[in-house]
């Protein structure tokens, strides 16, 4: 296939659980062309196929609006991808990746394969939000010390394989920028994980307030998702411009000199313990604020929606942790 300069990209799916595997495959369409549309299925169309959404519409619409490829999003997009569709958003052709998404069975992309309007790209190997839902279910098994309960290696612990290639990536495109003399830079810092809408809306009003955000994060051996996963999901937000990579928890003078920090920012959730505070510097220097993002999804949050729903999450992930087990 022959692609021009002026070339307008579909993609669709869930984006449940939002992740960098999700961010990494708009990252290859938007490659393959200019424009990128993201529709996004209902509620109702992912609780038919595939399980009750994890996340809202409007959280998945958020989202993915927020990662930095995207340049356009359809809500309630089909769930089967049809000619009618690409030329409803004037879209040269659709892109998605090698898992081989089926309905029931059926191929959702046969149409558009058959009119050779179809690209496919490889998927980010090792994470999943079939996976990301197993390693919280497991979590849960191990907090009621339930040894019952049988685990594959695939979903027990990440399979995902950071390189430097990845990182470049994601890096090398959209916001990743060098900050200039006259722009003024924003720190935050904490541990980011199951990155959600909370964290977004954190992040959107931390880089209002500035030219240049710079996101500490820290390493925590309770998180979920590993160092290396967490540094890709935040690297894909259009609000971030760098990390630094397994940050001190404590803001130090040599952060705030080297980075030549203006203001630290923190949410609303966090207490200093005791006569730990890690915002002292900052505070001494007149250069730390709260902000408060107006949202109240927490990562807890998110685990409670998946536990409530245990029994549900664990029967109707089965299959699908077979089927990507054979794309690791």
């Amino acid at each position: 296939m022959q692609f021009t300069k002026e070339t307008r990209v579909w993609v669709d799916g869930c984006y449940d659980i939002t992740h960098f595997g999700h961010a990494n495959m708009l990252r290859q369409a938007k490659n393959l062309g200019t424009k990128l549309i993201v529709g996004v299925h209902s509620d109702e169309d992912i609780r038919r196929v595939k399980r009750p959404p994890v996340y809202s519409q409007n959280e998945r619409v958020k989202m993915v609006k927020a990662i930095k490829w995207t340049d356009e999003v359809i809500e309630s997009a089909p769930y089967k991808t049809s000619i009618q569709t690409l030329n409803d958003y004037n879209c040269d052709f659709a892109v998605h990746g090698d898992d081989k998404s089926t309905d029931n069975g059926e191929d959702t992309y046969d149409l558009v394969k058959k009119a050779k309007r179809y690209v496919e790209v490889p998927r980010t190997a090792g994470i999943s939000t079939t996976g990301l839902i197993k390693r919280i279910l497991r979590r849960s098994t191990f907090d009621r010390n339930d040894s019952d309960d049988v685990v594959s290696q695939y979903t027990g612990m990440s399979p995902f394989l950071q390189t430097t290639r990845k990182i470049y990536e994601f890096t090398k495109d959209g916001c990743n920028y060098c900050p200039q003399s006259t722009d003024k830079i924003i720190y935050v810092a904490g541990t980011f994980d199951l990155f959600h809408v909370g964290h977004l809306d954190f992040l959107e009003r931390a880089k209002s307030l500035g030219d240049y955000l710079i996101v500490g994060l820290h390493e925590d051996d309770t998180c979920i998702l590993t160092l290396s996963e967490r540094v890709m999901n935040l690297l894909a937000c259009k609000y971030v411009n760098e990390v630094v990579v397994n940050a001190p928890k404590k803001v130090t003078f040599d952060v705030m000199d080297h980075f030549n920090v203006h203001q630290v920012y923190h949410g609303r959730f966090f207490d200093s313990t005791g006569d730990y505070d890690p915002y002292e510097i900052p505070k001494k220097m007149g250069k730390f604020d709260r902000i408060d993002s107006r949202s109240d999804v927490t990562t807890e949050q998110i685990i409670q929606r998946i536990k409530r729903s245990d029994e549900e999450y664990r029967s109707t992930n089965k299959t699908k942790e077979e089927n990507e087990m054979k794309y690791q």
